[in-house]
């Protein structure tokens, strides 16, 4: 069932990892070379923009495996994340071939891989080449969900009541991410491991914004993450991501700004903070006017 490990060791995963652009801490190398050795889902929990989803998608890079994404939310079912008939075109046939045949006949043949839409479940598992599964934000779903989710999870392998069971040929490497804004089941984080990922330090941050904006000053760098970590104290609807970190410094260079002075802050203060309230209180509680 399953294929070539993922990574050769935790130094392996930590280097490619680092070479697709992705830095990550021990525990994350070892975790995700834990993943693919043991063959075991990943639920990686943390607030939003700490690279959670960005771990899945580094692993695709990395390997060279297609990344299939589903993404999770209020109301999904197993239609959207597993499969469905296309009933349309069943419809098409079934009156094609109303005239001429037996209703058996004609439900034998409207129930065939034709007519089948496979959702990003059934397609990860069916694949046979290398393939990373991202259920993004599963603590968006229902308890529903989670039920498939164990289902699908446990033995890899879905069962179709008019085609039968599909296996997996190839495990794929499964990453659950949760921005924990409920409790998952106990049953469904014991088939996983678990990575918990936070706001990274200051150190590590600065590394992240030079390696993805190699030509900001390095002075600027460190008033950046400064102001970005002075931010995150602040209890803000919506804290400054990594991402938003990048995309910060990315501003400040095609700008050509030198100095992160509280003009220079107060003028792009909305590519870090996107909601008015956040930044009136980055304004008063800062101080970023004079």
């Amino acid at each position: 069932m399953s294929g070539p490990r993922w990574f050769a060791s935790p130094d392996d995963a930590s280097r490619r990892l680092g070479e697709s652009g992705y830095l990550a801490d021990a525990a994350t190398a070892v975790t995700a070379y834990l993943t693919g050795a043991l063959e075991k889902p990943l639920l990686v929990e943390g607030p939003a923009g700490v690279g959670k989803t960005e771990l899945a998608k580094a692993v695709s890079r990395a390997t060279g495996a297609d990344l299939v994404r589903l993404q999770c939310y209020e109301g999904l079912d197993e239609a959207r994340a597993l499969y469905e008939w296309n009933y349309k075109k069943q419809l098409l046939r079934i009156q094609a071939e109303s005239a001429g045949s037996s209703w058996q006949e004609t439900h034998d043949e409207i129930f065939t891989e034709e007519f089948l839409l496979t959702r990003p479940l059934l397609t990860a598992i069916r694949r046979d080449e290398a393939t990373v599964l991202l259920v993004d934000e599963v603590d968006k779903t229902d308890v529903e969900v989670e039920g498939l989710l164990l289902e699908v999870l446990s033995d890899f392998q879905v069962t179709i009541p008019e085609l039968g069971t599909v296996e997996a040929v190839r495990r794929p490497f499964v990453v659950l991410t949760s921005n924990a804004t409920r409790e998952l089941s106990e049953a469904l984080k014991r088939r996983c491991l678990y990575l918990h990922l936070d706001y990274p330090s200051a150190e590590r941050e600065r590394e992240i914004v030079t390696r993805q904006v190699p030509d900001l000053d390095e002075r600027i760098a460190e008033q950046l993450v400064a102001t970005i970590g002075r931010l995150r104290d602040l209890d803000l609807k919506k804290s400054p991501s990594i991402a938003e970190s990048v995309d910060w410094a990315r501003t400040l260079l095609a700008l050509e700004i030198k100095d992160l002075d509280t003009t220079a802050i107060d003028e792009t203060l909305g590519v870090v903070l996107k909601h008015s309230s956040d930044q009136a209180k980055a304004v008063r509680e800062l101080r970023l006017r004079a």
